[in-house]
């Protein structure tokens, strides 16, 4: 077993098994099902509004060479600079480049799952480059060194208890602030630190082809102070973040923010299309735009996977899958966790190192039912499986396991050669440790009723 599945078998059950986790968790995601509910209330036609930015996505990827052109076009005719990146390395020496060419020695930056992909923050800090996070949840996480816990809400598994012992600890406060003290206290730290930083950075929601902008979407106002103040702005974004038209963001802010947060739209909606303009009296002086492929060509190049692009990364699955909801985001180790994680990660960093992500699932379907672009991620995750087999990452004696297994099953005479006692014996054998320690292993019966009924006929 490759170390990266060993390891997430333990983290799994050690999460799986803590009560207040999981007691928290789902007391925010209960919170987040009621919020949706009510969201979902301003589609006329859920369901045609779903299909409609589904096609949209397809139209999007398949057309997706010449959108980034057009985007391109239309960014650098602004006054804006593209930099393409083929891989987190790439991404990571360019955002290096700039800081030292601006001798940056403070960052500000919005939540950003792009950023968290490549660990820009660890490398940033080696380069002693001070990157601080303003999304609250975000610099919640940041201050307690953890990576975000969910593709959404970082802090999901943090209580407002678990927050303010984090504050006294980390800053100081009293140890039994409110949340709305323990905002107050992190809105006067990260003031002064717009006010210095150099550069700031963000993620992406869409980048919009034909007019050459990017559309980001918060409830915080950070982002907007991140690219305010600073006089430079760099964008970090996946190029499926491509929406062909700007009137696209009529359909996709509205889904977003109702699958993501149960919203009817985000407080604050922003696009940005290039640094300030002669006319403009604020805005940063120069603005890059990274468009980071790092392994998102190998899931576009496979015409079933390609799907798995479509994420807008709402966060819905990740709530309704009974899995995420028992084992948590940091369980899986990955930037993207639960079923669109699962889906993903492989193609992204290798089959070979998480091929187990895809068997991570009960493949009920639920993450499949509750997506907004209607993703077919059950579907995804046995296309996976198979991929896994096809390319001979599965072991030998796996594959000898399932071969046996299968001619069992397909023999009657043979799943009656040993009685029930047997075949328990050889359950507590081979499948005790997989089964885990908090279940009962499944009890066969002394005979088969294949057997009973035969001797019933005599």
């Amino acid at each position: 077993m490759h170390q990266n599945a060993s390891t997430f078998l333990e983290n799994s059950e050690k999460k799986a098994t803590n009560l207040s986790h999981r007691q928290t968790i789902n007391y925010n995601i209960g919170k987040y099902n009621t919020a949706v509910k009510a969201g979902k209330q301003q589609f006329a036609d859920l369901n045609t509004a779903r299909e409609r930015a589904k096609n949209i996505k397809w139209r999007a990827l398949e057309n997706l060479d010449k959108h980034l052109e057009e985007f391109e076009t239309h960014f650098t005719r602004r006054g804006g600079k593209v930099i393409w990146a083929e891989n987190a390395q790439q991404v990571l020496d360019e955002i290096l480049a700039i800081c030292e060419a601006k001798q940056c020695k403070s960052i500000v930056k919005s939540k950003s799952m792009a950023t968290e992909e490549v660990h820009l923050n660890h490398f940033l800090a080696e380069h002693n480059i001070a990157c601080v996070e303003t999304d609250l949840g975000e610099y919640i996480q940041q201050l307690d060194n953890e990576p975000p816990y969910h593709i959404v809400t970082p802090a999901m598994h943090k209580s407002k208890e678990d927050v303010a012992r984090l504050f006294a600890d980390k800053l100081g406060t009293p140890p039994n602030l409110t949340p709305q003290e323990l905002t107050m206290v992190a809105r006067e730290k990260l003031r002064q630190r717009y006010l210095e930083a150099e550069i700031g950075i963000t993620g992406a929601n869409f980048i919009i082809a034909d007019i050459g902008g990017v559309a980001v979407t918060e409830n915080e106002g950070n982002a907007r102070l991140s690219t305010a103040f600073p006089k430079t702005h760099i964008v970090l974004v996946g190029i499926e973040k491509m929406l062909p038209s700007i009137n696209d963001l009529a359909l996709f802010w509205p889904l977003l923010a109702t699958y993501g947060t149960g919203q009817q739209v985000t407080v604050y909606n922003s696009i940005f299309s290039g640094p300030r303009q002669e006319n403009e009296i604020d805005g940063p002086e120069e603005m890059y735009v990274i468009l980071m492929d790092n392994g998102r060509t190998n899931i576009l190049e496979d015409t079933e996977a390609r799907e798995s692009l479509y994420c807008i990364r709402c966060g819905s699955c990740l709530n309704a899958c009974p899995v995420y909801k028992n084992i948590g985001g940091h369980s899986y180790g990955t930037t993207y966790s639960g079923p669109i994680g699962s889906v993903i990660t492989p193609h992204l960093q290798g089959m070979d190192n998480f091929m187990h992500l895809s068997y991570a699932s009960s493949l009920c379907g639920n993450c499949t039912e509750v997506c907004p672009v209607r993703i077919n991620i059950h579907e995804l995750l046995l296309h996976n499986r198979h991929k896994a087999v096809e390319e001979n990452y599965t072991s030998g004696g796996e594959k000898m396991s399932w071969f046996g297994w299968k001619q069992a099953s397909l023999s009657r005479r043979m799943m009656n050669l040993v009685g029930g006692n047997t075949k328990n014996l050889f359950m507590k054998k081979f499948f005790a440790k997989a089964w885990g320690d908090n279940r009962e292993l499944p009890v066969f019966a002394p005979k088969s009723f294949n057997q009973l009924w035969k001797e019933r006929k005599k």
